[in-house]
């Protein structure tokens, strides 16, 4: 599975629901491959020894871990999304493919965090304090740091680097672009 997830093709993933009795899709989202880490698949139990396919063992992909940034919304409630808006919501994550599988794992924790903070009050800003109130969560996703809080503040300078956040005009308070 890593080695998979690590490869260059890599697929992306559609995710859909459709009215059977309208025969129409009601929504359609996109995950972008570079969304897809270790911690959002979990293995499943391989099949038993008489199944047709014995020993095959499958995944199951936890989309609810997926940052709302990674699932593009090309339909919803019937509705094709604008062009521009699809394209935006991917070129403003695409730096992703350029990290690595665990720069990644972070990056998408911390963006996951923000995203927490942020959708709570349904406003752009946001403060440091409201990111850490996620620490425990970040904690038991990456037990083997003892840093938690400084790796939150190095995730958010590569965010703000990257162009997905911006500093705020006080000190500890943050605005997502």
């Amino acid at each position: 599975m890593t080695a998979r997830l690590a490869a260059a093709n890599n697929p992306s993933l559609f995710a859909m629901s459709y009215d059977r009795a309208a025969a129409r899709v009601t929504d359609l989202i996109l995950v972008p491959s570079h969304f897809f880490t270790p911690q959002i698949i979990r293995a499943r139990k391989p099949l038993g020894p008489h199944a047709r396919r014995a020993g095959w063992q499958g995944c199951t992909i936890l989309i609810g871990q997926v940052p709302a940034s990674g699932r593009i919304s090309l339909i919803r409630a019937g509705a094709p999304a604008p062009k521009a808006q699809v394209r935006a919501a991917w070129a403003a994550t695409r730096f992703l493919r350029d990290e690595g599988a665990t720069a990644r794992g972070w990056l998408l924790a911390v963006m996951g965090a923000v995203e927490a903070a942020t959708d709570a009050g349904g406003r752009p800003d946001f403060t440091l304090a409201e990111v850490y109130a996620q620490e425990a969560r970040l904690a038991a996703l990456y037990p083997g740091n003892h840093n938690v809080r400084p790796k939150i503040r190095q995730q958010l300078q590569v965010l703000r680097d990257r162009g997905w956040l911006a500093f705020g005009d006080k000190r500890g308070t943050y605005r997502r672009v």
